[in-house]
């Protein structure tokens, strides 16, 4: 498929919500049942704001399944004291937060720790707890895209096909051997070195149509990592664009070439790769079969959704407290 580039419609006028420097935070984090590393974070967290004297909230979690609780309060404490909500964790619980946060137009604040943390370098907040605690202290609103799969919201990257079932392969991996990237390095070739299914999708493009053949359809959000595995349209995410990633039917070595050129940097050069930016894009798989639920990935979190899939930039953005 040919690249293509879409005209970027003009953004809707969205006031910014109030924001003062002294405005409570209510922060939501996993507390991890216990853990030492996860208790010495909160007990961080806690000392950078009393000495500041900033008023906060710390609500934490140590079962998942109640992060969508903590979250909702969080913003209901947010709306009342006329604060922020902010997100302590991996791009997985960031997401979390932002799909609950983003329709309030409240301020968010995010303490990435997560292995990658793609969305906190992109917007220059960093991985290090007490550092990115204490820039919040002083911290202004960036207004900052987000993108949708079926009105599903995600922030770094959203995938149909093998990249699914890679992250799966990925934190299988890391339940055995610890959480770093050299783990997810070697899951990712594990993965690779499997059979892996071809998908026919149909493409409507904006306002055209196209068929392909791909084991795997990647749609990215973060300029940064677009950058980094060395993507051309990675500028365009700043147009009200979002980017996707088609890989053409390659064998196992082939595949695990395009791993490679992808660390290097250098996967926008590779031939058996096809990479557009868009405003508006509906996947349909038409074979091996239709299926009316495929598996997804967000942000990391693999998620069964209906089809057909439609990505778009969210019309309302996220207001994210970023450093001064």
């Amino acid at each position: 498929m040919s690249t293509s580039t879409a005209v970027a419609a003009a953004p809707p006028h969205v006031e910014n919500p109030p924001w003062s420097l002294t405005a409570p935070l209510f922060v939501v984090l996993n507390g991890g049942s216990g853990h030492v590393e996860a208790q010495e974070r909160v007990a961080t967290v806690k000392r950078v704001f009393q000495e500041a004297d900033r008023t906060h909230e710390l609500l934490e979690v140590s079962d998942p399944q109640h992060l969508p609780q903590a979250i909702s309060r969080a913003i209901d404490l947010a709306r009342l004291h006329d604060g922020a909500v902010v997100a302590a964790g991996g791009d997985g619980t960031i997401n979390a937060v932002v799909q609950q946060v983003l329709p309030t137009g409240l301020p968010l604040g995010i303490l990435p720790q997560g292995t990658f943390n793609y969305f906190g370098r992109n917007h220059g907040i960093s991985s290090d707890i007490e550092e990115a605690t204490r820039s919040l202290l002083t911290a202004h609103l960036k207004r900052v895209q987000v993108g949708l799969i079926n009105e599903q919201a995600f922030i770094v990257n959203a995938s149909m096909g093998l990249y699914p079932t890679l992250l799966q392969d990925r934190e299988a991996f890391k339940q055995r051997f610890g959480r770093s990237r050299v783990v997810a390095l070697f899951a990712s070739l594990a993965t690779m070195l499997r059979e892996h299914r071809d998908w026919v999708i149909k493409l409507t493009l904006d306002d055209t149509t196209h068929t392909i053949v791909t084991p795997t359809l990647f749609v990215g959000n973060n300029a940064l990592q677009m950058a980094q595995i060395g993507i051309p349209e990675a500028p365009a995410l700043q147009e009200r664009q979002l980017v996707a990633i088609a890989v053409k039917p390659v064998g196992k070595l082939a595949m695990l070439g395009l791993l490679l050129r992808g660390a290097l940097g250098q996967l926008g050069d590779a031939d058996k790769v096809s990479s557009f930016a868009f405003t508006s894009l509906t996947v349909s798989p038409r074979r091996p079969h239709r299926p009316k639920r495929m598996k997804v990935a967000t942000d990391g979190e693999v998620i069964w959704m209906d089809t057909p899939l439609h990505f778009r930039p969210s019309p309302r953005p996220l207001w994210l407290l970023v450093p001064q």
